[in-house]
C-alpha cells in the first residue's frame, strides 16, 4: 500500500459545545494520510490515476468550512465517509486537532484510522 498524504490544512469552522463556540470560527488543522496504489498513476504519468490531492484538499475546505458539529469526533468520522465514498479511498488515517481548544497545550484532537488496508 502506497499513502498519499496531506498535512497541515487549516480551516476555519464552527465546531464545539459551549454556547460561545457556537458563535466563532475555530481554525482546526487536519493531516490525513490516505492509502492507494500510485503505481497505475506513475507508470502512465497520469493524474487521472491517482488521488489527486488538491480536488481532496478543495473538497475538505468546502465542507468542513460550512459544517457545525458539536464534537470533532462527529467531524472526524464525516470527513473520513466522505473522502473514502467520494474519493474511492479504501484506508485512511485522520488526524483532526483543535489547536487553540486547551491554552496549556499545543493542540487537542482524534486520530482515527478507518478501511482496511491492502
Amino acid at each position: 500500500m502506497d499513502i498519499v498524504y496531506i498535512r497541515g490544512l487549516q480551516v476555519e469552522t464552527v465546531i464545539g459545545i459551549y454556547d460561545w463556540e457556537r458563535t466563532i470560527r475555530q481554525a482546526l488543522c487536519i493531516d490525513l494520510e490516505m492509502g492507494t496504489d500510485i503505481r497505475p498513476a506513475a507508470s502512465r504519468d497520469d493524474i487521472d490515476q491517482t488521488l489527486n490531492y488538491k480536488a481532496i484538499t478543495d473538497r475538505l475546505i468546502e465542507f468542513i468550512s460550512q459544517s457545525e458539529f458539536l464534537l470533532i469526533e462527529t467531524l472526524a468520522e464525516e470527513i473520513a465517509a466522505l473522502v473514502m465514498d467520494e474519493f474511492s479511498v479504501p484506508w485512511l488515517r485522520l488526524k483532526l486537532a483543535k489547536p487553540t481548544a486547551i491554552p496549556q497545550a499545543t493542540e487537542v484532537g482524534v486520530l482515527i484510522e478507518r478501511g482496511e488496508a491492502f
